[in-house]
């Protein structure tokens, strides 16, 4: 008999807990959690944490989708850090008598096509949907749909990350939400604003580096991005429960927090201003 696999584990559980996971399911326990029609959210999850999920992936976005309403618009991070400069790749290294060849050769970002990386299946298969939109960084890339989609999703400076023109600032600036599903702090892309915003004495740009398409035609377009870290967001993330700013409960099996992401990201701004070094 072969092996189980982690996903099989999970639901095998799951079943044995009785958490069975549908999109009515996911609707209902997200507007007991305080999610209403026609609110901006952005979702960063796991779906692995939910229970045994009917319908996989599919299951959770269509989910989100009824509880927001057709009035909602729904975001999330589609990140393809795959499309990045080698010389700084370090799980694992490129070996450098082939990063000219990658650089050279690597596909060009594509929001249509260019998949996420490391994100996990909601946002992979949330990108597919018919009125996706996407942003256009090749390597932090927001996809969005509903209302608002197009404005977030407008302009996407290679420079600016997640400052006040990306998705995230403007996700900011029109009082949306933050969902965190299954997930902890640690994945909140939202605190990387608060990275923009706050001075510390070890803010520092680096040199980085995307295949795009410029004018028709491919090419290496290097790019200078501020230097960004999340090895204290879940110490942030403690500090700011602790002001009640985020509500607590479950979809399925899974811990979910809900935010406003002006909270979230202020709090964060002075707390790395005070904190970080």
């Amino acid at each position: 008999m072969s092996e189980q696999t982690g996903e099989h584990r999970v639901m095998q559980a799951a079943a044995e807990a009785g958490h069975l996971v549908t999109p009515e399911s996911v609707a209902r326990d997200l507007r007991e959690l305080g999610v209403q029609p026609g609110m901006l959210l952005n979702v960063h999850s796991a779906m692995s944490k939910l229970g045994f999920v009917v319908g996989s992936a599919q299951t959770v976005v269509d989910g989100l989708l009824a509880a927001l309403g057709p009035e909602g618009t729904l975001m999330m991070p589609t990140h393809s850090a795959q499309l990045s400069d080698p010389g700084n790749w370090q799980n694992p290294p490129a070996p450098e008598v082939w990063w000219e060849q990658i650089r050279a050769e690597m596909p060009a970002y594509d929001p249509a096509h260019t998949p996420t990386r490391s994100m996990g299946a909601v946002p992979e298969l949330f990108r597919t949907y018919p009125g996706v939109l996407r942003s256009a960084h090749p390597q932090v890339s927001h996809a969005a749909f509903g209302p608002l989609a197009a404005e977030i999703v407008a302009e996407h400076p290679l420079d600016c990350l997640f400052g006040d023109v990306s998705p995230i600032g403007k996700l900011y600036a029109l009082d949306g939400w933050v969902l965190l599903l299954g997930v902890g702090h640690g994945n909140n892309t939202v605190l990387h604003l608060a990275e923009h915003r706050a001075e510390f004495p070890s803010k520092t740009t680096h040199l980085e580096g995307a295949p795009m398409v410029v004018a028709g035609q491919r090419r290496w377009q290097p790019f200078n991005p501020l230097q960004v870290s999340d090895d204290d967001f879940p110490a942030i993330g403690e500090a700011f429960a602790s002001t009640g700013g985020q509500v607590e409960g479950k979809v399925g099996s899974a811990d979910v927090l809900l935010m406003r992401a002006r909270a979230v990201v202020d709090f964060a701004t002075d707390w790395i201003g005070n904190n970080r070094q």
